[in-house]
């Protein structure tokens, strides 16, 4: 099975140097500069117990020639329809797996390439990309999941099980793919919201008074519009959830915060405004969502 990965980012640059590292035929897609780099010191992820190097095949959108069998891709939501500028030149007729935040994306996707050519995926990652262009993990937490959207897809789905379950992170096929990226999506646009409205980290949060409180509020708002949007979630993930969203002593954030406080672009529209609008279809009072997302569009309109 042939891997084409946009991008040697966050992302996809630690999930792709693990899947090399188990004899996966992975190749990055990547910009002329960043090949460049990556063919002088190779792929390099720093995780908190080691320092991995592997000499990445690596491809540019001008050099696209090869068949792949599955496009893998995770850039950030606002740059979705560059990246599928770039996709759309994959020679073949390949399989596509998205690793982003959100819903919105399978939608654009399904009408691009057709739902029987689109898996759908989660990454549970904090990983950054350094100013010398190593891949960082910030944390432990390394969880790659997947599953089918069509039957057709069954086949590639078994032989990139086979694979993932060798690599040295969390490997998890799930039977109900789009259930699971609302599971995320809450979890997500509950911490993004709570992080950037309060600029503070988890614990920081959950050690003042009100708090705790307030995450399980906006927490709650995502649930409810999940279960108006077909995808309530269960006790289990519920809990699974809260127990990292109001962990005592915990300096956990979003990458949204992280990319407030350097000045970079957010997702904030595609993952605390997109759950909102779902909210407002669904004619649910989200007071926590609207003030969480006004101030995000406020400081977008003051950068303007």
């Amino acid at each position: 099975m042939k891997i084409l990965m946009l991008g040697a980012g966050g992302v996809g640059g630690y999930f792709g140097a693990r899947l090399h590292e188990v004899g996966g035929d992975v190749t990055f897609l990547v910009r002329p500069k960043r090949a460049e780099l990556l063919s002088q010191q190779g792929l390099i992820v720093e995780t908190p117990s080691q320092t991995i190097r592997i000499k990445p095949q690596l491809v540019t959108k001008d050099k696209l020639q090869h068949r792949y069998d599955l496009v893998m891709l995770s850039p950030k939501a606002y740059d979705l329809e560059d990246a599928l500028e770039t996709v759309k030149e994959v020679p073949g007729n390949p399989f596509y797996l998205p690793l982003l935040n959100g819903f919105d994306h399978l939608k654009r996707m399904d009408d691009e390439f057709g739902r029987e050519r689109l898996m759908g995926g989660v990454a549970h990652i904090a990983a950054e990309l350094t100013d010398k262009g190593i891949v960082r993990q910030l944390n432990a937490l390394h969880r790659f999941t997947f599953g089918i959207r069509h039957a057709g897809q069954e086949a590639l789905a078994a032989k990139l099980a086979k694979l993932t379950d060798q690599a040295a992170f969390d490997s998890v096929y799930s039977e109900n793919i789009e259930q699971s990226l609302w599971d995320k999506w809450t979890f997500l646009a509950t911490l993004a919201a709570m992080n950037t409205l309060m600029r503070a980290n988890v614990g920081m949060i959950e050690s003042t008074e009100f708090g705790g409180q307030a995450t399980q509020r906006m927490f709650e708002e995502c649930c409810s519009i999940a279960e108006k949007s077909g995808f309530a979630i269960s006790e289990k993930v519920r809990a699974e959830s809260l127990g990292i969203l109001r962990k005592e002593n915990s300096d956990f954030t979003a990458s949204m915060l992280r990319d407030l406080e350097s000045g970079y672009r957010t997702e904030h529209d595609h993952i605390i405004g997109s759950m909102l609008r779902r909210g407002k279809q669904a004619k649910l009072d989200c007071p926590s969502l609207q003030l969480a997302y006004t101030q995000m569009m406020i400081r977008e309109l003051k950068e303007s």
